[in-house]
């Protein structure tokens, strides 16, 4: 081995993708090089070795026996070198980190996954308090807020993380102690409960065809964490949502008496001073979160209505 020269890692990402992919053509895709610069690299890299890598086949090249018990072998090596940078970059994201996220979202969402990021990045001190309002960003102690709200948060870093629908929700023991909820005329007779306003449930009202259904009889809460406790302890029916309403759903704590759903104006963002922004910790918080909630769009199995199953 003494005075062997090392192969390149470009050579050897050349054999690899080529190796994968059966194609010089498409391993220069992948490699952002030219198909000549990929047949030059696997050229040096087989006058490293002394031994051939490829052989023609026609018009192609095709990765000879030994060449494929070598590029098993490099592909392992690669991985592994990519596993170590990425175990190294969880290392370098540390320091306090302080969330701050509506009772709602932390207990339904948040509070149940948090765990994950705390092993990725072991080396973070995670803290996570509550706001006044679940829009409030005010708090100067606070490194990054999940705030509710329409987006609108001037001179600071917004990024929407999950976008809302809308559904009337209810437990089943009020459903039969109403003796069934088959119709809206159902409503006029009903508690209504509401977060922060009345909007979503004028909204939701007037999509379904019931807009006279007077929504200042019910009760207004702070946040969805009340909200849903309410709920489920038979008190009204609420205007649930895909995210936070999902578990309780899927567990017949909740039903869902309507089929009608809303787009909400209204969604969960990601808020931060524009310099704390830019801090590593934040940057690996944020694109957890949002790699955890990409694409949802129900959080539970098709929903039990009036009751049933």
């Amino acid at each position: 081995m003494i005075g062997m020269r090392y192969p390149s890692m470009t050579a050897l990402r050349a054999l690899d993708a080529v190796a994968r992919l059966g194609s010089v053509a498409e391993a220069a895709n992948e490699l952002n090089l030219t198909p000549s610069a990929i047949s030059h690299q696997i050229k040096s890299l087989e006058q490293t070795l002394g031994f051939a890598l490829t052989e023609r086949q026609g018009r192609s090249i095709r990765i000879t026996y030994q060449g494929e018990r070598y590029a098993r072998d490099i592909h392992l090596l690669l991985a592994n070198i990519l596993e170590a940078g990425q175990r190294s970059d969880g290392q370098q994201v540390s320091g306090r980190l302080c969330i701050s996220s509506p009772p709602g979202f932390a207990t339904y969402w948040l509070c149940t996954h948090i765990a994950e990021f705390q092993a990725l990045y072991p080396q973070v001190e995670l803290q996570l308090v509550s706001p006044r309002t679940p829009g409030d960003t005010s708090d100067s102690s606070v490194d990054l807020f999940v705030a509710y709200g329409m987006g609108d948060w001037p001179n600071q870093h917004v990024q929407k993380i999950v976008s809302l629908r809308y559904f009337p929700v209810c437990s089943p023991s009020l459903v039969n102690a109403m003796g069934g909820l088959k119709t809206l005329d159902g409503l006029d007779h009903a508690l209504l409960l509401h977060m922060i306003d009345y909007s979503d449930w004028r909204v939701w009202l007037a999509a379904a065809g019931a807009p006279n259904v007077d929504v200042r009889r019910g009760i207004v809460f702070a946040d969805a964490h009340f909200v849903q406790s309410a709920c489920i302890a038979g008190q009204g029916i609420a205007m649930g949502d895909n995210l936070i309403s999902g578990e309780a759903l899927a567990r017949g704590q909740l039903v869902q008496p309507f089929g009608t759903e809303i787009e909400s104006n209204r969604g969960y963002y990601l808020v931060a001073d524009l310099l704390k922004s830019e801090r590593p910790v934040v940057l690996a918080f944020s694109e957890w979160v949002k790699s955890q909630l990409q694409g949802i769009t129900r959080l539970h199995p098709e929903p039990r209505r009036n009751g049933k199953a």
